[in-house]
């Protein structure tokens, strides 16, 4: 058959219901086998928002996201969403149209070595150089995505082989030369680790993104009920325990708690499960003390050592580490340690906004609404740590948002992606109006896919999360203030859809709950006062 009617029996031998995607010439023979398959297309307004989508699909179904683009700037237009997604561990499979292979190299219209742009934030990727191959390579490219540390893996595919006739035969099993990841950790260092957690004085456990992505909670929970040890986690590994847990002191980092920063510093021994232990989660705590103790779980070898040297490093999946674990460890007396640390916690103290809407308490309103299967996407900037600090973490609640890379205009098509995957969840899209101005265009997809999730924007005029780094590092405050906004809510009712601007804190509350309860798309402006808002 043709190869282009080969992927689509590939994708179905996968489980994949759903591409998110962007046609072009050098893709149409692919997309009229997709055309006239079962799978669900999604049809984009940029292919970049291909990419985030696909991320949001796959962190809140867990499975693979798929994404497609035709060649030359299709393809260079996914190059930031393959960067987040590798960033952020994401498992994606991205399908790219190529010239043909007989002009590859030759500079003809709209050729782009994709392969060679993504090189360096990309799992892997191959550039399709016989079309028997074909079958194997979208098998090991489902493989790879989804095992070891996942990540995106992109297949580039010249016109001329889309319509090649090629058998069709789907490998059952994957053996990859030099792709060995490890699953089950070595059973010695999880004993070390256990016997070391139980004579600790100060012990603490950081959590990141790793633990979600492993689907691990369950287990890490188990953990910290049986050990007694107190936990502070990173951006990405918010919601792993409850927010009201009795042994969750919080986020750690720049833009983390004081008490959580101080117990990651003064700790004698510190585990981390699934995190990378990078810059923003260390930023003002310095350099961890040197004296401490530390046991590293990570999938990936290649992050073990690579900021701070591990007393004991444990590589392999972390469920698997854990299950181990769990049956080994012993109740810690950490009841003094927790006290200590609980005795440099702060007060968190709210502006008082004299005008306008505080957003802190705008996300304290909806977290009291949401069920606790809510989906909340946020972008990045102020209305991302505002939505982390102050949305309550409970029951099957999700958060997602760009941590590693930081992408402007990721919230809008994460938050579309994931109303696709889980359609019968409220899901909360957070944005500020920079961030909305990047992507706000994949309105059109929202109402093309009748989803209907509730949008916040934060209106500061762009006058956020630059403008206050420019204050604590006194910069003089340049080039950051979006003064020329449109009105929003005209944009966004020009798409259909409810749109609404509040500047009454008064008017708050009524309006997001009939958001919550609304089957219908909604889409809330909230003023902020851009002389006060901090985080």
């Amino acid at each position: 058959m043709k190869l282009s009617d080969v992927l689509v029996r590939c994708l179905m031998e996968e489980d994949v219901d759903t591409v998110f995607g962007y046609p072009g010439a050098a893709v149409l023979s692919l997309y009229e086998s997709l055309r006239a398959s079962c799978i669900h297309h999604v049809l984009v307004r940029q292919e970049q928002a291909a990419v985030h989508s696909a991320s949001g699909y796959a962190r809140t179904t867990g499975k693979v996201g798929v994404c497609m683009a035709t060649s030359g700037p299709g393809a260079t237009n996914l190059v930031t969403g393959i960067a987040t997604a590798y960033m952020d561990s994401i498992p994606i499979v991205i399908f790219t149209g190529q010239v043909k292979s007989t002009l590859i190299g030759r500079d003809v219209f709209q050729e782009v070595d994709i392969t060679g742009c993504t090189e360096p934030f990309i799992k892997h990727s191959y550039l399709l150089q016989n079309p028997k191959d074909f079958p194997r390579i979208v098998k090991e490219a489902f493989y790879i995505a989804r095992t070891g540390r996942p990540g995106p893996v992109l297949i580039d595919i010249p016109m001329d082989f889309q319509d090649a006739q090629i058998e069709f035969n789907y490998p059952k099993n994957v053996d990859i030369r030099g792709y060995k990841p490890t699953i089950k950790g070595h059973v010695g260092q999880i004993k070390r680790a256990s016997k070391l957690l139980q004579h600790s004085k100060k012990p603490l456990i950081c959590v990141g993104g790793g633990v979600i992505l492993a689907h691990a909670k369950e287990e890490l929970r188990e953990l910290v009920r049986k050990s007694n040890i107190p936990v502070v986690h990173t951006l990405m590994g918010t919601g792993v325990l409850d927010t009201q847990s009795p042994y969750n002191l919080g986020m750690i980092g720049s833009h983390g708690y004081a008490h959580a920063n101080w117990a990651l510093k003064n700790a004698d021994t510190i585990l981390f499960v699934g995190a990378r232990i990078a810059d923003r989660a260390v930023a003002q705590v310095g350099i961890l003390d040197e004296n401490a103790n530390i046991i590293h779980i990570d999938v990936d070898p290649a992050e073990i050592g690579k900021i701070t040297s591990a007393n004991i490093p444990v590589v392999g999946d972390a469920k698997e580490i854990l299950k181990v674990m769990n049956e080994m460890v012993e109740a810690v007396d950490t009841d003094e340690w927790s006290k200590t640390i609980l005795a440099c916690k702060k007060d968190q103290v709210d502006v008082n906004y004299e005008k306008g809407v505080n957003p802190k308490m705008v996300i304290r309103t909806l977290s009291n609404l949401l069920g606790e299967d809510a989906i909340i996407t946020a972008d990045v900037g102020q209305n991302q740590f505002w939505t982390m600090r102050n949305m309550e973490m409970k029951g099957q609640r999700q958060m997602i948002c760009s941590g590693g890379l930081g992408t402007m205009g990721y919230s809008i098509p994460a938050c579309i992606g994931a109303c696709i995957g889980s359609k019968e969840k409220k899901v909360v899209g957070v944005f500020g109006d920079g961030s909305f101005q990047m992507s706000f265009f994949e309105l059109g997809t929202l109402i093309q896919e009748q989803v209907h999730p509730i949008l916040i924007l934060f209106n500061n005029s762009g006058l956020g999360m630059v403008r206050e780094i420019q204050r604590k590092s006194e910069l003089k405050e340049y080039g950051v203030g979006l003064s020329k906004n449109p009105d929003f809510t005209a944009i966004v009712r020009a798409y259909g859809i409810q749109a609404r601007t509040i500047s009454d804190p008064s008017q708050v509350e009524e309006a997001l709950r009939e958001a919550v309860a609304s089957r219908e798309p909604y889409f809330f402006e909230f003023i902020v006062n851009d002389k006060e808002s901090t985080l």
